[in-house]
């Protein structure tokens, strides 16, 4: 479980998978999100500019990130 620290309203979720080093790239960040490899509290979002806030849970690669 990562835990992540939001500076301000909200992070876009590609911004999210880079600054968790989930994915190397931008380019990285927008394929696993367009195939539907991750999740947003629970369900698959394919949304690449999705606003992630407080108390969201981002699930991607087995891994979980809980935005503080």
């Amino acid at each position: 479980m990562i835990e992540f620290k939001l500076e301000g309203e909200y992070i876009p979720l590609i911004q999210l998978l880079k600054a968790t080093n989930l994915v190397q790239t931008g380019g990285e960040a927008q394929i696993v999100v367009t195939e539907g490899l991750v999740k947003y509290n629970g369900e698959v979002d394919y949304r690449k500019r999705l606003k992630v806030k407080q108390g969201d849970i981002v699930e991607f690669d087995n891994k979980k990130i809980i935005i503080k």
